[in-house]
């Protein structure tokens, strides 16, 4: 299976885990709890699809690497404890809580969160003295004397011995006591993660048109070469920053993170195409319908890299655009709430002052710090969680900063300076909603005129339906040309059906 599957199925099997009857006990006990052991190459996303499972399902995530740990650290340390007995006095050994285990209730501690997953990775790469402690580990989820509170599912990862020469082979006794769940690389699954990370358009451009390059791990004469998904990723960032300070980017730098010359030649080749690509055609005139003949010609005629390129630089930037409406409109929509509780108190209390409206709004702010504060010390604050708390840190802060400075004691006063900023944001916004329909409309009508006869309007609709974001965007706005462009390859589709139906039959 790929990630994307294996990402479903584990979460389900969190969830079916967590499950509990009406009295509160959980319906699958621990014991019977299956750990799950996810088999795959290294760096396919196995602990990215962990964060992300945590994130959605709103619960903790206690991560480690079990390579560097010793049968002590993992057990935890022996010490003595004198004891008395019926008839017997004597001292025993006891031991210390596992760092692991200690781990999890810290986080359950300092969150708040009572539920989550532990991830094991690299389970299969466990030193010698501490590879009959797991087979415990997977049977009875014990560490030593101390086992995993309830409302905790366990999930392990590892690698195939080909991979590295570290992997010790489970045997049959251990394997049946895990659900194994084998992932293949496969880029058309990662290229949609990839898109909502917002992965650099040169690398997805070039996978698209070399997509056996997306992963290979190969042995030659200079010894191992590899390329992963992690890899393809991080060089991602380290383009961003270099393109934003005008730094060169070379094979030097690109093999740092592939290793493999061959890949690494051809991406480099590619990139300073890339570049030009973006030199040659003007993105933003094109978005507003500003584009000439020679433009749309020029396109026209271009070779199937060029025009692929091209339609990836203008999805690029228009996905851009429509991320930013999307999540500036998710902060509004939250802020609405939050400023009519306020508005209701203070119309309980219409003589309520600027002062008792910072109260209110300090209450508000110390509110979201802490579910963010909870959410991150529980490992499962995601990104755009955090750009969209940050944010409405931000108006509030600034409310409250209304409330402390502008030269009014009356509380109903200051609420409407609030309301005009806000309302001025919600103006904004709809300027922005309009602005990106227009550059949707741009964009469309520049594929029907350079790439009439071409994939390049499937490719198009394709990528705005898959993206989240665009296709919340569309559902919400609306889009002309998406709805018409839609109905003809809905009714294309079904002509080619009846024909391939009608051949089938031989009339």
């Amino acid at each position: 299976m790929n990630i994307r599957q294996a990402k479903e199925y584990i979460k389900d099997s969190v969830k079916i885990y967590l499950k509990k009857d009406a009295y509160g006990e959980y319906r699958v006990p621990l014991v019977r709890q299956r750990p799950i052991f996810l088999l795959g190459a290294p760096g396919i996303g196995k602990t990215a699809i962990m964060e992300q499972i945590a994130q959605e399902l709103g619960i903790a995530l206690v991560s480690y690497s079990m390579t560097h740990h010793t049968r002590q650290s993992a057990l935890g340390l022996p010490f003595i404890r004198h004891k008395e007995y019926t008839d017997l006095e004597t001292d025993v050994s006891e031991y210390t809580m596992s760092e692991i285990i200690a781990s999890v209730y810290d986080v359950m501690e300092e969150s708040g969160v009572r539920e989550g997953i532990l991830f094991l990775d690299e389970i299969n790469c466990v030193s010698e003295t501490l590879a009959p402690s797991m087979l415990q580990f997977l049977q009875y989820k014990v560490f030593g004397r101390h086992r995993v509170p309830d409302g905790w599912a366990i999930v392990t990862a590892g690698n195939p011995p080909e991979y590295n020469k570290s992997v010790r082979e489970f045997d049959v006794v251990t394997m049946d006591r895990v659900r194994v769940l084998e992932v293949e690389a496969d880029y058309e699954t990662w290229k949609g993660y990839a898109r909502q990370m917002g992965v650099h358009n040169a690398i997805l451009n070039f996978l698209d048109l070399k997509k056996e390059y997306f992963y290979r791990i190969e042995t030659t004469v200079k010894g191992r070469s590899y390329v992963t998904a992690r890899g393809w990723e991080d060089l991602s960032e380290i383009l961003y920053l270099y393109e934003e300070e005008q730094l060169p980017v070379d094979e030097t730098l690109i093999g740092q993170y592939l290793r493999n010359e061959r890949i690494v030649k051809e991406f480099a080749a590619y990139y300073d195409l890339y570049q030009k690509y973006k030199r040659d055609y003007k993105v933003d005139e094109i978005l507003a319908g500003n584009f000439g003949e020679d433009t749309v010609q020029k396109a026209a005629e271009a070779a199937f890299d060029e025009r692929l390129s091209l339609l990836g630089m203008l999805l690029d930037r228009m996905q851009g655009e429509i991320r930013d409406v999307m999540e500036t409109t998710a902060v509004l929509s939250e802020l609405v709430p939050m400023l009519k509780g306020v508005r209701a108190v203070l119309e309980k209390n219409p003589d309520a002052g600027a002062g008792q409206l910072a109260e209110l709004l300090e209450k508000q702010i110390l509110g979201r710090q802490k579910l963010m504060d909870s959410m991150k010390k529980a490992n499962a604050l995601s990104e755009r969680d955090k750009k969209k708390h940050m944010a409405l840190l931000r108006f509030l802060e600034d409310a409250q900063k209304i409330c402390v400075l502008q030269d009014t004691e009356n509380g109903k006063e200051a609420f409407g300076m609030i309301k005009k900023r806000f309302d001025a944001r919600t103006a904004a916004v709809k300027e922005m909603t309009l602005q990106t329909k227009q550059h949707l409309s741009g964009l469309f009508g520049f594929v029907e005129k350079a790439f009439a006869s071409g994939n390049e309007m499937l490719l198009l609709m394709t990528e705005l339906t898959v993206n989240e974001n665009s296709s919340r965007f569309i559902a919400t706005f609306g889009c002309t040309e998406y709805q018409q462009h839609n109905e003809e390859l809905l009714l294309s589709q079904r002509q080619m059906e009846i024909s391939e139906q009608i051949r089938q039959l031989e009339l």
